[in-house]
Formats: C-alpha cells, sequence, structure tokens
C-alpha cells in the first residue's frame, strides 16, 4: 500500500465482501479524519451480509442498504485530522480517542428538526450508505453533521467500540420505564441482552430475568447484574416468572435475541397491562396472536431503535468498570480476518462481541 491508500473491507452486495486497497480518505470541511482502532460486528452488519429483506428490499420495500460502502457502525478512533470547525462543534483534537453515534443526521428532515434525530429520513447510518464509509478500515471520516463523544484511554480499544451497543441496550432500558417494583425478563444473552440487564439492573427492579441457551452466556447474565437466569433449552421460564409475580406475570419483557420465538415468548410472559421492548433487528419475518396484544392484555408494545442521548451513559459505563468487558469482548481479529469474524457472529456459540482491529 502506498501512503494515499489503506486496507478496507468493501461490501459489493450480499455474500460478497471483499478486502481491499481503496484510496485514503480526507478529512472533510468540518469534519474529521480518524485512524480506527477497533470495529465491533453486530448482529445487523451479519444479516446485511446474510442478504436481510431489511438491507436489500424485497417485492414489497425497496433495498436500504447501498453497495460499495465499507461496513462498519461500533467503532473507536484517534482524531489524526480535524479542522477549527469541528474542534470546537466537538470539543475534540488532534489525537483524542473518540467515538460516533451510528446515525449521521441530516439536521434537515422532520424528525431531525423536532430533535428525533435517530429517526432521521434519510437515515445514514455508518457503514450502510455511501455518504457514510463505515470502520472497517485503518481510517474513516466524521462528517460534520455526525454526533461525536471522547472516550477514555485507560480502556481497551475493543471495550470502549462496545459503547455503541451498550447504547442501544440502554434506550431499550429506557423506552420500558422500568420500575422499582418491576420484574423486567431480558430475552438474549448477547451484547444487546447484556447491555439490558446492566441498564435494567441500574434501575433497580425487584428482579430481573435472563433467558439463553447458553450456560456462559448466563452466567455473565448473572455478572452484569441478572437475578436469575434461565436456560430455555432446560427450563420454561414462566414458572420462575410466576413464582416471582404472585402469578400474574413480568412487568417488562426486553427482547434482544432476534428469533422470531422470542416474541409470543414474550407476549406469554407478560401480565395484562405489561410491557414489551422489541430491539432486534430480524432476518425472518415474525407471525404473533394480535389478540393477546389487545383483547388478552391491553399490552404496551414498543419499538426501540439506536441508542439516542444514551452515549454518554455508556461510555461512563464501560469506563468504570463495572461490566465484566474482558469476558463480553471475547475475539479481537485482524482486519483480514473479517469473514472469520463474520462466521462467529453466524455461530453465536463460541462468542460474544467480536471485534476487528485494522492493522
Amino acid at each position: 500500500m502506498s501512503e494515499s491508500t489503506m486496507q478496507a473491507v468493501v461490501c459489493h452486495g450480499p455474500l460478497d465482501y471483499r478486502l481491499e486497497e481503496v484510496p485514503l480518505p480526507q478529512a472533510p470541511p468540518g469534519g474529521a479524519l480518524v485512524q480506527v482502532e477497533a470495529v465491533g460486528i453486530c448482529a445487523s452488519d451479519l444479516k446485511c451480509y446474510q442478504g436481510a429483506t431489511k438491507f436489500w428490499g424485497d417485492d414489497d420495500r425497496p433495498a436500504w442498504a447501498e453497495r460499495d460502502v465499507v461496513p462498519g457502525h461500533e467503532f473507536v478512533g484517534a482524531v489524526v485530522d480535524l479542522g477549527d470547525e469541528a474542534r470546537e462543534r466537538w470539543g475534540v483534537d488532534v489525537g483524542d480517542r473518540v467515538v460516533s453515534e451510528q446515525i449521521v443526521p441530516c439536521w434537515t428532515c422532520r424528525y431531525c428538526l423536532r430533535g428525533q434525530y435517530w429517526m432521521c429520513a434519510p437515515h445514514d447510518i455508518y457503514g450502510f450508505k455511501r455518504r457514510t464509509p463505515g470502520a472497517m478500515a485503518s481510517h474513516m471520516v466524521f462528517p460534520p453533521e455526525a454526533l461525536v463523544h471522547r472516550v477514555s484511554r485507560d480502556v481497551p480499544a475493543a471495550h470502549a467500540a462496545f459503547a455503541e451497543p451498550l447504547s442501544c441496550a440502554l434506550h431499550a432500558v429506557e423506552r420500558a420505564d422500568i420500575r422499582f417494583g418491576d420484574v423486567v425478563v431480558v430475552a438474549g444473552c448477547g451484547p444487546i441482552g447484556l447491555g439490558m440487564i446492566a441498564g435494567a439492573a441500574a434501575r433497580f427492579p425487584a428482579a430481573v430475568v435472563g433467558l439463553d441457551l447458553s450456560p456462559a452466556k448466563l452466567d455473565l447474565a448473572r455478572l452484569c447484574g441478572a437475578t436469575h437466569t434461565v436456560n430455555i433449552a432446560e427450563e420454561d421460564p414462566a414458572e420462575l416468572v410466576r413464582s416471582l409475580t404472585e402469578g400474574y406475570g413480568a412487568d417488562v419483557y426486553l427482547e434482544g435475541t432476534g428469533h422470531p420465538s422470542a416474541v409470543p415468548q414474550g407476549l406469554a410472559l407478560l401480565r395484562k397491562l405489561g410491557t414489551f421492548v422489541e430491539y432486534s433487528v430480524f432476518k425472518d419475518d415474525v407471525t404473533v396472536d394480535w389478540s393477546i396484544i389487545s383483547d388478552d392484555k391491553e399490552l404496551d408494545v414498543l419499538g426501540a431503535h439506536l441508542g439516542p442521548h444514551c452515549w454518554p451513559a455508556a461510555i461512563r459505563m464501560i469506563e468504570s468498570g463495572r461490566l465484566p468487558m474482558d469476558q463480553i469482548c471475547t475475539h479481537q481479529l485482524p482486519l483480514s480476518r473479517f469473514k472469520e469474524g463474520l462466521d462467529l457472529v453466524a455461530d453465536g456459540t463460541s462468542s460474544i462481541k467480536v471485534s476487528l482491529v485494522p492493522e
């Protein structure tokens, strides 16, 4: 490679990601050039790679993802170059370690003008759009519209990059409006689910129940704050939930598995007037009996997307040392082994959070 090029993973479409030599980007006017230290592989990265309809469309909806884009939206890096305008806007300087929120808002659509930037109409997220190339490369750029936060250098890079999934999990917790007396069930103890457990536990409810198929993940769930865990391959969680709630059912159910079976499971575990928060990106369509939501239980069913206003809290939580980050961030691979990283995420049994570290 020359001084004007870099290695990067490039998406050419489903199942067609390639490690290539590409031009080294320059800091845009009002933006910054950042040297990438670590980039996590998200379940949504995997589903985009696999060709999920949400990303590539079908007969009923257009594609959202674009080709010829560098993937990667959960990352940390060091500022290499920026101008005075960006320095003043973000309060960062050359050499600072930084993260950027995964969405780069347009700041002109209805949602942005109303302060709802995480639902920005164009919806340009790093790693999926040509306007916002991602972090599976040695360098990336932060556009002037980006939201940027500083992170301590006292934590490993892979841990710092976990601010993205953790902020998402904390947003789901905020949506749930958890009360002190609540029994909260979290489905899935992967990166998002563990963050949900940590966030829910910080609200001090009566109980936080983690559900998963993996004993190792359930052990991690307890380290993150779960008061109870259930291996759903061996036990029906309904009995435990009933015992904790005088037979009524859970107050809150947070879905973080992305598996269709977790949705009817949640509807069954919730009490009447309970709250269901859905965070996952599903590869396949989900069908449920909607009369449970309406006529049977009158449930509040809420979606949650990205991590608006939760990044500072996520960064503080990581920097505090209260989470078992060494056990959460299980794999750090060089950029050249990105396909191995995707396979690890797809397998789901031997990893929690897989990150790529540019050479």
